[in-house]
């Protein structure tokens, strides 16, 4: 048994220690909002923070998240309020949706570093985050106005 701290919460997780942490979150805690794309670290689907720092869930396993801090897309703000949350509304910068989590999560911890970041920083942190939709130009806009409200 393991105790992972999701969200402020405790969880105990029966698993084994080599489980990934994007399989104990969606399919053991149903918590859905962190996605699987492509299970190698390359798309940035499953991306929560782990003591605050972006992570790829996929590439993490169970016995390694133990003793962390976690943050999922759940936990980022329980109501949709977050500033970035809301951006992302304000722009309309989903399409199919599919990616928009991983790069929340991706982008609030790029504003946690850098509270006002130039295109240049957005486009080097942002990069590793893969949208089908090509929706950049929007989520950039989104990261801007949330930096503006933060």
């Amino acid at each position: 048994m393991a105790v992972l701290v999701i969200n402020g919460a405790s969880h105990v997780v029966d698993a084994p220690g080599d489980t990934k942490l994007l399989w104990v979150l969606r399919e053991q805690l149903r918590m859905t909002g962190t996605k699987y794309g492509c299970g190698i670290a390359m798309c940035g689907a499953c991306t929560v923070h782990i003591d605050g720092v972006a992570t790829r869930s996929c590439q993490v396993a169970l016995e390694d998240a133990v003793g962390t801090r976690i943050t999922t897309i759940e936990g980022l703000d329980p109501k949709g309020q977050h500033p970035l949350q809301k951006a992302w509304v304000a722009e309309q910068v989903p399409q199919c949706g599919y990616c928009q989590s991983g790069q929340i999560m991706q982008a609030a911890a790029l504003l946690a570093e850098r509270p006002n970041p130039t295109d240049e920083d957005i486009d080097e942190v942002m990069s590793g985050n893969l949208c089908r939709c090509m929706a950049y130009v929007r989520i950039r806009k989104a990261i801007k106005r949330a930096a503006m409200e933060a």
